[in-house]
């Protein structure tokens, strides 16, 4: 997942970029408001943390300017806390709002809960390091070498290939692949994970396939 921080702040860019980095998003961040925009418009990002105070554009002008063209999910950053201020943000497009000063926990849980909701784009091949699932054709290569799943597998690989980086609980999974209530007392969806890492990740250096422990389990490239 790809995320812009539009932040002139530089304590404040570097320590969210940080902290996103180690939450496994990938961070571009722009110190004005014209780098800001023009990363917004020309590059594909998951989210934008924007904040409203910028030189050369305001936050409220790039959100302006980005909502012409785009509907990349917005969390707007400001140090000012009135409901004017918080009106004009989600009338121009914001989808959420957080003041300065903000503890990072909360920073985190607004940014996934965006994620979380935001209309996925559609693509006809996802790609995560060297691993290459094709969507339209439902096949698989990794180091131009084709993998042949079963209909689950693919299913399961495709899942987590959507939502790389981030970690699928066993419910979700179930829900998502089996369509039915989750048995803490099966083992379904740890055999199928077994399953599909042996065809993807075994004889390759390089592990795509991750367990989190007492979590669940995250497709992404770890180098």
């Amino acid at each position: 997942m790809r995320i812009l921080i539009i932040e002139d702040e530089p304590k404040m860019s570097s320590y969210l970029r940080k902290g996103l980095t180690e939450a496994s998003f990938t961070v571009d961040t722009a110190a004005d408001g014209k780098d800001g925009l023009f990363l917004a418009l020309h590059e594909e990002f998951d989210l934008i943390v924007l904040d409203v105070m910028l030189p050369e554009l305001s936050g409220l002008e790039v959100l302006k300017r980005l909502r012409m063209t785009k509907n990349t999910p917005v969390l707007l950053l400001t140090a000012r806390d009135t409901v004017d201020d918080k009106v004009a943000g989600f009338e121009l497009g914001a989808d959420d709002y957080l003041s300065k000063p903000f503890a990072y926990v909360e920073f985190l849980a607004r940014i996934r809960s965006l994620i979380r909701r935001a209309p996925r784009a559609t693509r006809d091949v996802l790609t995560v390091g060297d691993l290459e699932v094709d969507l339209v054709r439902r096949r698989s290569r990794r180091a131009n070498a084709r993998i042949d799943l079963t209909a689950q597998e693919f299913a399961l690989l495709q899942l987590l290939a959507e939502r790389q980086g981030e970690v699928l609980t066993r419910t979700f999974v179930t829900s998502q692949i089996w369509d039915m209530n989750f048995d803490s007392d099966t083992n379904v969806v740890d055999v199928a994970v077994k399953r599909l890492r042996a065809k993807i990740d075994n004889g390759f250096e390089k592990k795509l396939l991750h367990t989190v422990r007492g979590m669940g389990y995250v497709l992404e490239d770890r180098s």
